[in-house]
């Protein structure tokens, strides 16, 4: 009995050592009325991210609260581990962001570029940057699409 009680515990803590780690839950702040909001979300939960979504009236307070430099704001604004994310950034520039953590305030892409996740319409497809924000506000190329 004492070895199965053993090698039960022994078993249970070999699956938690190789279990992967969770990402940490991202916070969505976004219009109540937006759909290309609802659709970056499925793109996220589609990556594998948890999302909270939060209505409000007023992202703008998020957008200030949470760094986002004038000028590249876009229609949500989600943090994630302490990240600022702004508009429509890939899942994969997310998770690279959480793998190879920068000392910065977050990600952003301005504006809403068509064919961005959740920007996806008629089959368009416009050319845009992905934009680190480093912690003086100051922004440099982080991807390009």
């Amino acid at each position: 009995m004492k070895n199965l009680i053993a090698s039960f515990l022994i078993g249970s803590l070999a699956q938690t050592s190789w279990a992967a780690p969770a990402t940490p839950v991202m916070d969505v702040y976004k219009s109540p009325t937006c759909g290309c909001c609802n659709k970056w979300i499925d793109h996220l939960k589609a990556n594998g991210f948890t999302v909270r979504s939060h209505d409000t009236d007023n992202v703008a307070q998020h957008k200030i609260r949470l760094g986002v430099p004038s000028g590249y704001g876009s229609c949500h604004t989600a943090e994630i581990g302490g990240y600022v994310i702004e508009g429509h950034v890939p899942a994969k520039e997310i998770k690279r962001l959480l793998k190879e953590p920068p000392r910065a305030r977050g990600l952003v892409v301005p504006a809403m570029p068509v064919g961005s996740p959740g920007m996806e319409a008629g089959g368009g497809k416009d050319s845009y940057k992905v934009f680190l924000v480093n912690q003086s506000g100051s922004v440099r190329t982080y991807a390009q699409y």
